[in-house]
């Protein structure tokens, strides 16, 4: 399996994980399992003023896709964050608070040296566009743009790793990274599973809607004794990679409680995703989502001893013993 990007690795540590958006799922801490703590984020920098260039030369690999060779960079570089699209896309337009799947290759502008890039691992990286969400740079660079599409950007320290660099890396606190991205694909509050519709002929447990608009789904509760044990079926399969227990997964979800059908809590309701590791949650979403297919809708019905027991959130409205129900999206493994 191909490292992670060490830059991206970076990015994690320095602004806080990609999996540290906010999310109501029971963690597991509630439950006895451990969780690691968030890294603390740090101030995002104010906007940077956007010009055209200077940029250097693409000399080989121009095609989307291809991994780009650039030219040593012209003079100095801008003080102000240069963007410049080379291929426009005709997919949808990355937004604030997006996660979007791209491929990049990281230089700095001094030396020209290579020092990272997704393209040879034939693995793209996942980047949320938000504050502390994501390098300030490429956040600011990837907004308003279209999926297909293929950006060059130089990045000052200011909106890149900062004045104190990244000595692993061989980049240091005064340079200016240039980065090729290619933009495969975007997804938001609005992104639904797509996959295959599955009957859902058990009369006996809830049925969950099937519908791919990005609204959320309806779950309706039957009028009989919850399951004593763990529920974790398709409602859509998807085609994509089974997950593994460890997998970080952007995911929409609703939960609702098995006694009145009531919502306590929903991506949708937030407009927001999450990202994480079914590790990170209770018993019953580890267990749950463990194998099952990017792409897919999964019903979970979770009973008391996979979810809070006997140890409910205090004040909120799951009670003691409570079986939990969820629709959830699983968007894509990251």
């Amino acid at each position: 399996m191909r490292r992670r990007s060490l830059l991206l690795a970076t990015v994690s540590a320095a602004l806080g994980s990609l999996t540290g958006c906010h999310s109501g799922i029971p963690s597991a801490s509630t439950t006895g399992a451990s969780t690691s703590p968030a890294v603390p984020a740090t101030s995002a920098p104010p906007p940077p003023k956007i010009v055209d260039g200077p940029l250097p030369a693409i000399t080989a690999g121009t095609r989307f896709g291809e991994k780009p060779a650039l030219a040593k960079s012209p003079g100095r570089p801008s003080k102000d964050l240069a963007v410049r699209t080379l291929i426009v896309g005709s997919g949808p337009t990355a937004a604030a608070n997006d996660y979007v799947q791209a491929d990049f290759l990281g230089q700095v502008w001094d030396t020209g040296k290579v020092f990272d890039d997704t393209y040879d691992g034939k693995k793209p990286t996942f980047i949320h566009l938000a504050d502390n969400g994501s390098l300030p740079g490429w956040r600011y660079a990837l907004t308003g743009k279209k999926v297909g599409s293929r950006i060059e950007c130089s990045v000052p320290p200011t909106w890149g790793l900062g004045t104190h660099g990244n000595t692993r890396l061989g980049i240091k606190g005064s340079d200016t990274l240039v980065f090729v991205m290619d933009l495969h694909a975007a997804f938001n509050a609005k992104s639904s599973a797509h996959g295959e519709e599955v009957a859902q002929n058990d009369v006996s447990l809830p049925k969950a809607g099937t519908n791919t608009d990005g609204k959320p789904p309806a779950i309706d509760i039957p009028r009989t004794t919850a399951p004593d044990k763990l529920v974790a079926n398709y409602v859509l399969k998807g085609n994509g990679p089974a997950i593994k227990a460890d997998s970080t997964v952007l995911l929409q979800y609703k939960g609702v409680l098995w006694e009145n059908g009531k919502e306590f809590d929903s991506t949708y309701s937030r407009n927001t995703l999450t990202a994480l590791s079914p590790q990170q949650v209770v018993p019953g979403w580890t267990r749950g989502l463990t194998g099952k297919n990017v792409g897919s809708r999964v019903l979970l019905v979770i009973p008391p001893n996979l979810g809070y027991g006997t140890n409910p959130p205090p004040g909120g409205p799951i009670k003691k013993n409570s079986t939990l129900v969820f629709t959830v999206d699983i968007l894509a493994a990251i």
